[in-house]
């Protein structure tokens, strides 16, 4: 939370909705006009019609190329205008992909998916899901579509802001700030930041000024249109579920269901929302100690009371003199600290965590550097993807910056009450981020969302979830008149991911024919 780099920072009864029963086009067929309503001026975005084909040519990264060679899938693009402020001006393009329904005869229509980040690839998570979800009702009945946001992943131009080395380069810089100097400096690569992701991304500021949440939704209203549907079936994860939020404010007569699972408060701000994070994190770090003490060979000792003092013992050495690796490169704190809050988001990475800081005890980093880069999505041929960048630009041009050094000052100090295990023994900091230097003014902020007159939403919240605390899907769930589900369990989301029937059953149900769980609903 201190160390010099901080523009990368570390998601009543049953009830039937009467839209559900209508079908829209096969799989198989493009739309010829456009499907339910219209803005004016954008015709030819909403009649337009995809062109599906295989998918390895939009794979950007590793991580693509490994998930896009799945069996049965389609990729595509869906054109859009840059700016819907100007509809007959420069166009981009959103990169697509979907699991066409396995029962046609029986289709529904089309699950749009977003994971969030923001920032994530909604194509990769498609394409991961994809044989999961083939084998259930919602595999049969729908297409699953996954899409990248604009500036993201396949979709055409990518935000571009540093290029590999010189990620490498900031993940390796761990010098800590304990002084004015060291905030000036911090400042100064901050703005540096915000000037590279003006200067290197094609259309620059303009591109910029319209890569938010405000303008993903308009995308995705486009994406129902040519998908052929006449109102949108959405799941969303994460930052998804903002996504989401913002599409049933912009469109409130399009919906047909939302999913949301793993919420954003729709009221925190940035500083809000990552001192809620760490409160987050702090309680799933408490998981992981119950379960690695009870470990013979538990890497922070048989003692859950003094297992914090025994990782800040690891990890903060770091600061002063990183781990060097086989390859040349060096674990930084950063690094250390970036890995363990990504084995954080699944019970399947404790193990490795443990391995991770067992092997540092003896000098060793090369597994912590794995989840590190596990977490930047770096390849093993060293090239990023584009979702570290996508946050930040995304995050500041949906929300105010914050400026205020005092407010920024405490937030820190707050951030590492409750995650003391990432508290790195130094004066909290007064340093601005990137968005306090961006060029463009934000076209979002949070708030309550307006929704009347939407289906009920369900909302899926996982009690220790660690990047997405349990009580903003609380939040969440009333503002939007919603039904809450509750699982208990240790990790970020859950539909589809925990492996858990009762989640799963209930959110399928929901999507299918529109039933709601009971009231109070607790799965785990």
């Amino acid at each position: 939370m201190r160390t010099r780099k901080r523009y990368l920072p570390v998601a009543v009864g049953l009830l039937l909705l009467s839209s559900l029963s209508a079908c829209s086009n096969s799989a198989d067929e493009g739309p010829t006009v456009p499907a339910g309503p219209v803005p004016e001026g954008l015709e030819k975005y909403y009649g337009q019609q995809l062109d599906w084909g295989e998918c390895r040519p939009y794979a950007t990264d590793t991580m693509a190329q490994q998930a896009f060679g799945g069996e049965g899938l389609e990729c595509a693009r869906l054109t859009v205008p840059l700016s819907y402020d100007e509809p007959q001006g420069t166009t981009i393009t959103v990169g697509l992909l979907r699991k066409p329904a396995t029962a046609p005869d029986d289709r529904i229509g089309s699950l749009v998916l977003n994971p969030g980040g923001p920032g994530g690839s909604g194509m990769v998570t498609a394409a991961q899901l994809s044989g999961a979800v083939s084998r259930t009702e919602l595999g049969k009945r729908f297409d699953f579509v996954g899409f990248d946001p604009r500036g993201v992943g396949a979709s055409e131009p990518v935000i571009d802001c540093l290029t590999d080395a010189e990620m490498d380069a900031d993940r390796a810089d761990a010098t800590a700030m304990d002084g004015v100097d060291d905030v000036a400096d911090a400042e100064r690569d901050a703005k540096e930041f915000a000037a590279k992701c003006a200067e290197r991304t094609k259309h620059g500021e303009k591109m910029l000024a319209n890569l938010g949440t405000r303008d993903v939704v308009r995308d995705m209203d486009v994406l129902r249109s040519a998908l052929g549907d006449e109102k949108l079936t959405y799941l969303g994860y994460s930052y998804g579920t903002r996504i989401g939020t913002t599409y049933a404010e912009t469109f409130p007569g399009n919906v047909r269901a939302l999913l949301l699972d793993g919420a954003v408060d729709p009221e925190q701000d940035m500083l809000e929302s990552l001192v809620a994070q760490a409160e987050g994190f702090g309680g799933t770090f408490g998981k992981f100690v119950e379960w690695c003490v009870g470990r013979d060979d538990c890497a922070l000792g048989g003692d859950a009371a003094t297992a914090v003092q025994k990782y800040q013992d690891l990890v903060r050495p770091l600061l002063d003199e990183p781990v060097t690796l086989p390859d040349g490169r060096e674990l930084s704190y950063g690094d250390a600290t970036t890995a363990t809050v990504a084995a954080l988001y699944s019970k399947q990475l404790w193990p490795s965590l443990n391995q991770g800081l067992a092997a540092l005890g003896k000098g060793e980093g090369t597994v912590l550097m794995a989840l590190a880069d596990m977490y930047y999505e770096r390849g093993p041929d060293g090239k990023y993807s584009s979702t570290q960048e996508g946050l930040v630009a995304i995050r500041c041009v949906d929300d105010p910056p914050v400026t205020d050094p005092d407010r920024i000052e405490a937030a820190q100090a707050e951030y590492a009450e409750k995650a003391p295990f990432l508290d790195a023994g130094l004066p909290p900091s007064s340093a601005r981020d990137a968005c306090a230097f961006w060029p463009v003014e934000h076209t979002s902020e949070p708030h309550l969302p307006d929704v009347d007159g939407i289906p009920p939403a369900l909302v899926v919240s996982t009690t220790n979830d660690p990047a997405t605390p349990y009580q903003a899907g609380v939040n969440l769930a009333k503002a939007l008149d919603g039904r809450l589900l509750t699982f208990e369990g240790a990790q970020h989301t859950a539909f589809l991911s925990a492996g858990d029937t009762c989640v799963d059953q209930a959110g399928i149900a929901y999507l299918v024919d529109g039933e709601l769980p009971p009231e109070g609903t607790r799965c785990g």
